[in-house]
């Protein structure tokens, strides 16, 4: 006596049950795949614009025009700061000549500016040239005729050292109290007049500090 057959309905079943199974499994990795990649940029979408409203009720609409303003301000190079410095304060002490120049009407005016160059270029104090003009000539209002020289430079009894034009002589006056005086110890009016006009008493000296006080800038 044999034993039963298998039932083949039973197996034709079971194969289509084990096709099923791998079916879904299939369509559960299909779906979770396609949420994924769906989901995912929306959600990074959602963060980055949170985060964004966070930083702009915290810093305001302009603020990425503000660090930017910043940055570049940030970035200048100290050498450049430094002669925006000096810029500022060589148009200082320029305008200050001018209103010492424009409060005693003297024909000087239009040539502060090369009262400063000039004193930078040879090192020497700003207000010496104004401050001897006004001492020796009231600002060349009393200057010998047609000399430009309204320093008493080289002037001697009839002896009158003439230039062509203001600007030669500021340049030459400037040079010589730089090179001659100062290069040798002579920087105070005490000391210059010692060897500019040794004949005062003083009066020279005191006169030329007062005017010299009179064009300080504090800075």
């Amino acid at each position: 006596m044999k034993g039963n057959p298998p039932d083949r309905f039973s197996l034709k079943n079971l194969t289509k049950h084990s096709k099923i199974c791998k079916a879904n499994v299939l369509m559960k990795k299909v779906f979770l795949l396609t949420g994924f990649f769906t989901l995912t940029p929306i959600l990074l979408t959602f963060c980055i614009l949170y985060f964004s409203f966070l930083n702009f009720e915290k810093k305001g609409p302009l603020s990425f025009l503000t660090n930017t303003n910043t940055v570049s301000y940030a970035a200048l190079p100290d050498s450049q700061n430094a002669l925006t410095g000096q810029l500022v304060q060589q148009d200082a002490r320029v305008a200050t000549v001018e209103d010492f120049f424009k409060r005693y009407n003297s024909p000087l005016l239009p040539y502060a500016r090369i009262v400063v160059s000039d004193a930078d270029k040879y090192g020497l104090d700003y207000r010496l040239i104004p401050a001897i003009a006004m001492q020796e000539s009231t600002l060349c209002k009393k200057a010998p005729a047609g000399s430009y020289n309204c320093w008493g430079f080289g002037i001697y009894g009839k002896k009158v050292t003439k230039f062509s034009n203001y600007p030669e002589a500021i340049d030459t006056v400037t040079k010589t109290l730089a090179l001659q005086y100062k290069n040798n110890g002579l920087e105070t009016p005490e000391e210059i007049m010692a060897k500019y006009t040794p004949s005062s008493n003083g009066s020279w000296a005191n006169s030329v500090n007062l005017f010299m006080n009179q064009l300080q800038i504090n800075l």
